[in-house]
């Protein structure tokens, strides 16, 4: 039986993915503002599923239900940050405090998770630590700038971190969704563009939910899969225009570094020319 321990779990992939733990037999200990929310899968579950209630850019509140969790289930195999939101919009016309707020949600508050867990990981002698990260993490859209930032800053903390804590026998996992049909675009906010931006690549419309192809429980049931993997993969890809769109956008990425070797070459010299 595994033991998980899962942000974010009253809506989307954290609620699937608390939904098919219990349907496996396994622990899981559950974190959301309102605990209430998973009244009927505590009924049905019973003592499997524990609840606490966070929020999750509440660092002395994370600690403090870490160090719960661990006490009362003995050992936790997998931990999931899954808790995170957008707002969308131009960069330039998000409020400072829609700005803060999503860094503070998406980013920040998924380094101090994992920087409080791993002391708990290391200690039992290792565990897997699932981070949602998105295709977002590898390209970028307009209109997404500021949520971009928090994915490409997820990807860049994460794949350092995992160097960092492998000899301690922890894995971790970026997981690296597409469009998925859950409520996350129906609740994220939409600023409306500025008069510089209307008609332009910011001021679109969002795709349509049911035009998304990504499955709430396919991305949970892929997830599931690599966790309790003899080998969890570093970053797991999913759904086929995340594939599409991320090997494109790399290997265009590629091909504009390659086209400028030479120039990358020529700045390891001094330069000695005339000076402006």
């Amino acid at each position: 039986m595994t033991t998980w321990f899962i942000t974010g779990g009253s809506r989307g992939f954290g609620r699937e993915l608390v939904e098919q733990a219990l349907r496996r037999g396994d622990r899981v200990a559950a974190t959301l503002r309102r605990p209430e929310r998973l009244d009927d899968l505590a009924r049905e579950h019973g003592d499997r599923l524990r609840r606490w209630s966070l929020d999750v850019t509440d660092t002395a509140r994370v600690e403090q239900v870490l160090a719960e969790a661990f006490a009362e289930l003995g050992r936790i195999d997998v931990l999931v940050s899954n808790a995170g939101y957008g707002v969308f919009g131009a960069g330039e016309d998000l409020a400072d405090e829609q700005v803060e707020q999503m860094i503070g949600t998406n980013l920040t508050a998924s380094i101090q998770l994992a920087r409080r867990a791993v002391p708990h990981l290391r200690a039992q002698g290792g565990g897997v630590f699932v981070q949602l990260s998105s295709m977002g993490g590898h390209l970028a859209f307009p209109g997404f700038a500021i949520y971009h930032a928090t994915k490409w800053g997820v990807e860049g903390y994460f794949e350092a971190l995992a160097k960092e804590v492998e000899p301690f026998g922890i894995r971790t996992v970026l997981v690296e969704p597409g469009q998925v049909r859950t409520g996350f675009f129906d609740v994220a906010e939409r600023v409306p563009a500025g008069e510089p931006y209307r008609g332009g690549p910011a001021d679109r419309a969002p795709t349509p939910v049911e035009e998304m192809v990504g499955s709430p429980s396919g991305i949970a049931h892929a997830i599931i899969e690599a966790a309790v993997s003899p080998a969890p993969p570093l970053r797991l890809l999913l759904n086929s225009d995340a594939y599409e769109l991320v090997t494109t956008a790399v290997r265009e990425r590629l091909a504009g570094w390659e086209a400028q070797r030479e120039s990358a070459g020529a700045a390891d010299a001094e330069f000695t020319g005339a000076r402006h």
